[in-house]
């Protein structure tokens, strides 16, 4: 038989791997928990027509798509959640409290073909503000994205959120000429600047109608990074009568926040989907090796695409690919992780091997994690290794007329009775 790999571009979770990825989606929901959201889920498919009311025909390329056999609906499996999260809400919209603070973390799917940090199977962290107005709510977001960062050992020196401002850019180009019809091409092409040579990058601005000093003016401006203190730079720079209102509101939440060394304003940032509205953001690794840790931004006319009444949202996106790449890289993956056993039981004589279940049964019973030895040796030695390798807290060595308990941190062994041994065993405040 010929041997049977996974999928390309997925990935089999062995214990280890488990472990890390059970944290992190542990992690996801607790920092999502202590901002004040909660916890969401759809399906994992949808009608291909959800996708296509979002992101346009182009969109069916990159999916997995399916029919039903007999069936007339095209189906496709979830390559995004926000159009399942735009469909929840116009359906419930009158009844739902706001403002709606909602968060997931599904695995979803795109037909593309893998690289490092993109997988055709992946699992996403969402987070979604809606039904609130004002640079209140995106700056909520951004600091429940970097309460993340923080969580996992990032500081920032190792990433910064670069903030941008769709309306801001698209005033930039008009001033520098641009035809407003031209404005979502000019955001397609900021949107893959970092994927192309500077000279196809010029070539490209070229072909959106604009001349040669229009050209050099656009790549400057889409190229250059501002601390969120340079504002007036940024204003100079721009040729703007006035700072940029909604820019230095968001940036002022932000600096309330406590978290402005994380960010950075950068007017290349566009997030080239047309169904953003406003203020937009990326997460990048500051060495510039990786692809974007997360990105997001405003969505104000989402809701209402899907049937919804208008409802302002804001809301991000964040992979586990690209995260735990980086993590690698920057050796800050925990490096144990997994249940912890409380205890370890193993029969250090032949009549004691009748007794190891029921002990075993009585500490799973009292909510304790038990695991048994299944090997025959009567080595302590090898057995005490055994309990140590399990990262177990207490070996449990039980004989024919006695149970010992070995706290394996300190080395301090006792012998107990039966009806102390759960006592004897249950962690206790402060304790290994």
């Amino acid at each position: 038989m010929p041997k049977l790999n996974p999928p390309k571009g997925t990935r089999d979770f062995y214990p280890d791997q488990m472990a890390w990825h059970q944290h992190l989606l542990d992690a996801w929901r607790r920092v999502s928990v202590r901002n004040g959201f909660e916890q969401v889920q759809g399906p994992v498919f949808e009608t291909l027509e959800l996708y296509k009311v979002k992101s346009g025909d182009g969109i069916v390329s990159e999916l997995f798509s399916f029919r039903r056999a007999n069936g007339k609906t095209d189906f496709a499996l979830r390559p995004e959640f926000t159009p399942t999260l735009a469909r929840m809400v116009a359906a419930k919209a009158n009844s739902l409290p706001r403002p709606i603070k909602w968060f997931c973390t599904p695995n979803a799917c795109r037909a593309e073909r893998p690289q490092r940090g993109r997988l055709r199977e992946f699992w996403q962290w969402n987070v979604d503000l809606l039904g609130l107005e004002g640079p209140g709510a995106d700056a909520e977001v951004v600091f429940t994205l970097l309460d993340f960062l923080q969580e996992i050992g990032l500081k920032p020196d190792d990433a910064k959120v670069k903030l941008s401002h769709r309306d801001v850019v698209a005033q930039v180009l008009a001033g520098l000429g641009l035809e407003p019809e031209r404005t979502d091409d000019a955001f397609k092409l900021l949107d893959a600047r970092d994927k192309m040579e500077a000279d196809a990058f010029a070539a490209q601005a070229a072909e959106l109608g604009l001349d040669a000093t229009a050209v050099e003016r656009f790549t400057q401006v889409s190229g250059k990074t501002y601390a969120i203190s340079d504002v007036a730079a940024l204003t100079a720079d721009l040729g703007l009568s006035e700072p940029p209102a909604d820019l230095v509101a968001l940036i002022d939440q932000l600096t309330a926040f406590g978290v402005a060394d994380w960010c950075e304003i950068d007017l290349g940032i566009v997030r080239g989907l047309a169904y953003y509205t406003g203020t937009v953001f990326e997460v990048h690794e500051t060495g510039g090796k990786s692809r974007a840790l997360a990105g997001g931004g405003r969505y104000d006319k989402l809701i209402e695409l899907f049937g919804g009444p208008a409802m302002p949202a804001v809301g991000f996106g964040m992979g586990d690919v690209v995260l735990t790449n980086l993590l690698e890289d920057k050796g800050l993956l925990p490096a144990e992780l997994g249940d912890r056993p409380d205890a370890f039981v193993f029969a250090t004589d032949d009549a004691g091997a009748a007794r190891v279940a029921p002990v075993v049964a009585q500490l799973r019973r009292g909510q304790l994690h038990a695991r048994m030895s299944y090997k025959t040796t009567r080595n302590v030695g090898k057995l005490l290794k055994d309990a140590e390798k399990a990262r177990a807290r207490f070996a449990v060595l039980v004989g024919g007329d006695q149970i010992q308990t070995k706290h394996l941190a300190t080395s301090t062994q006792q012998t107990v009775s039966p009806d102390q041994l759960l006592a004897q065993l249950s962690p206790r405040p402060g304790a290994d």
